[in-house]
This record gives C-alpha cells, sequence and structure tokens, in this order.
C-alpha cells in the first residue's frame, strides 16, 4: 500500500489556500487604509484645535499652509492626504491622494474626510 497524497488531494488544498489568501489579502488592505484614515483623522484634529486658537487669537480662520501642522496642502510622496481649511468656515478636509502621494490600493477609491469647527465629522464614504 503506498504512502502520500493523490494528485486530486493536492489540487483541492491548492484552490482552499488560494480562496484563503484571496480574501486575506482584501481584508488586509481594508485593515492598512483604516489606519491610513485614522492618520488623516488626527491631523484634522490637529487643524481643528490650530483653527480654534488662530480665531479665539487674531478673529479669522487662515488657510493650512498659516498653521504650523505640517500637514501637507498638496499631494507630497510622504503622505496619502493633502489637507486644506476653509477661511470662511474653519472646516478642514482630508482629501485620498489619487496621484503624486502615495494613491490607494486598487480596491479603495478616492475619498474625503471632514471636520467642522463644531466637531463634526463628514466626508464621503470610504474609510
Amino acid at each position: 500500500m503506498r504512502r502520500g497524497f493523490t494528485l486530486v488531494e493536492l489540487i483541492i488544498v491548492i484552490i482552499i489556500v488560494g480562496i484563503l489568501a484571496s480574501v486575506g489579502i482584501s481584508q488586509y488592505t481594508k485593515v492598512i487604509e483604516k489606519g491610513r484614515a485614522a492618520e488623516a483623522r488626527m491631523i484634522l484634529g490637529n487643524l481643528r484645535s490650530a483653527e480654534v486658537a488662530e480665531m479665539n487669537e487674531n478673529g479669522v480662520y487662515v488657510v493650512v499652509a498659516s498653521l504650523s501642522i505640517g500637514a501637507p496642502v498638496a499631494c507630497a510622496a510622504t503622505h496619502y492626504f493633502s489637507y486644506a481649511c476653509d477661511v470662511a468656515t474653519g472646516t478642514c478636509t482630508a482629501t485620498r491622494c489619487a496621484a503624486g502621494g502615495k494613491p490607494p490600493q486598487s480596491t479603495v477609491g478616492i475619498y474625503t474626510k471632514t471636520l467642522s469647527i463644531a466637531g463634526v465629522w463628514g466626508g464621503t464614504a470610504g474609510y
């Protein structure tokens, strides 16, 4: 009597491993993108705090470049988002870079996160 696996058994195992790997990779991509979105929320919180301080000190909201946060206003090779603040309302927006920065994976589209001066989160569908 021979010991070992038949070709059919090996092919079935390879197919099962392939299915599990494809599910795992897609979930991994989602988790990574959620982490990048969390970084954007943290920077938006810092921008909001700086805008509130600017309003209390000078009576106006300013653009991101005038704040000492270090958030990029355009997509850079070191960041996943570009940031902008509305000088009329103080609402700050993070936009996911499509090109010029670190673009999202193919399964993740471009999305935005917003944070108003009142602390209300918004944006488009995404993470």
